[in-house]
């Protein structure tokens, strides 16, 4: 009978400590879902003026310029919420344990991905670019030809021999020029500056 009374304490015990840690949680916890509806609403307020800015900026065909700026900042707005979160229901240690390991898994993740990322920013300089236009005539560093298409990462380009050629965007910002319709491969008239790095 006292082993039964022994369990039974336990158990009691248990229920009371539980029931006081719920009691203790359930502020924090409210006051945490309080604060992700007010961030969904307000992140979601940031993207759509993002977006709109964005668009204002950059032409209709470079919809992919504007996509990949609203998905970056839209991790970065969910991401810090997160970390608010954890905070205000009292996993403050959580929170910045996940950030510090975040920052060492971007540091990483950013130099395995250093060319992908090289591309990407040569891809914004080359798409904004006025004189690097689909349609024109120009000279880079592999190929000589007429530009096909600009992407984030590649541009293709048809050459004289009407083969298409596909350039890591890296490779074409660094050093290219636009040629006069009419002029040969080799003594290129230059009818546009040469891009800036």
């Amino acid at each position: 009978m006292l082993q039964t009374t022994g369990i039974a304490g336990v158990v009691r015990e248990t229920t009371a400590e539980f029931l006081g840690g719920l009691q203790e949680a359930v502020p924090s916890v409210l006051g945490g879902l309080v604060f992700l509806a007010l961030a969904y609403v307000l992140i979601r307020v940031a993207l759509w003026v993002l977006r709109g800015s964005l668009d204002a900026l950059y032409p209709d065909e470079q919809d992919l310029v504007v996509d990949l700026g609203v998905t970056a900042a839209g991790v970065f707005l969910w991401f810090g919420a997160a970390l608010a979160f954890f905070k205000i229901v009292g996993m403050g240690d959580v929170a910045a344990s996940l950030g510090t390991a975040t920052g060492f898994v971007a540091l990483g993740v950013s130099y395995a991905l250093s060319n992908m990322i090289a591309d990407t920013v040569a891809g914004v300089y080359l798409l904004r670019d006025p004189d690097f236009n689909p349609g024109d005539r120009v000279v880079a560093d592999p190929v000589t030809g007429v530009v096909e298409s600009i992407g984030l990462r590649k541009s293709r380009f048809r050459d004289e021999s009407g083969d298409v050629v596909v350039v890591a965007n890296r490779d074409v910002e660094k050093k290219w020029r636009q040629v006069s319709a009419g002029a040969d491969g080799d003594g290129d008239a230059e009818s546009a500056s040469t891009s800036a790095a």
